[in-house]
């Protein structure tokens, strides 16, 4: 994982829109949560997007916007943002270049759960890895922006 102080590895991916949206364009909206998670339409990756979902306006009212990161194709991420109205950007990568860049690579090529807060200079503010509790995640990020 990435820790805190490191500077966010750039990156270009394709959201559920089949845009491309880079790094830089996501920082010039403010503080980016962002949030690496193994495969849409499972039980708890599921719930931690549903948690994102429901925090959006609260998260963009701390400065902060969301875009969660897996391997799942563009198509997929459409359908999953579909089904449970989900208001932020996924990205697909299906290369894992996102994935291993931010350390969230792990055993046989699982994507582990791992979110991180960028600031300015795409500085990492915080880090956070929780493998089964979504609602973590969100805690750990409204605290630090909070502050």
């Amino acid at each position: 994982m990435l820790a805190v102080g490191d500077t966010a590895p750039d990156f270009s991916g394709t959201d559920q829109h089949g845009k491309a949206i880079s790094l830089a364009a996501l920082l010039e909206r403010g503080k980016l949560l962002i949030y690496f998670y193994p495969k849409d339409f499972t039980p708890v990756c599921t719930a931690q997007a549903c948690t994102f979902r429901d925090a959006s306006s609260e998260l963009a009212a701390l400065g902060a916007n969301v875009v969660g990161v897996s391997g799942d194709s563009a198509e997929s991420h459409a359908r999953f943002a579909e089904k449970h109205s989900v208001p932020f950007w996924l990205l697909s990568d299906p290369d894992h270049r996102i994935i291993k860049a931010y350390g969230a690579s792990w055993l046989f090529g699982r994507i582990r759960r791992v979110s991180y807060v960028i600031g300015e200079g795409r500085r990492i503010l915080g880090a956070f890895h929780h493998e089964l509790s979504a609602a973590k995640h969100l805690n750990d990020a409204k605290r630090l922006l909070s502050v």
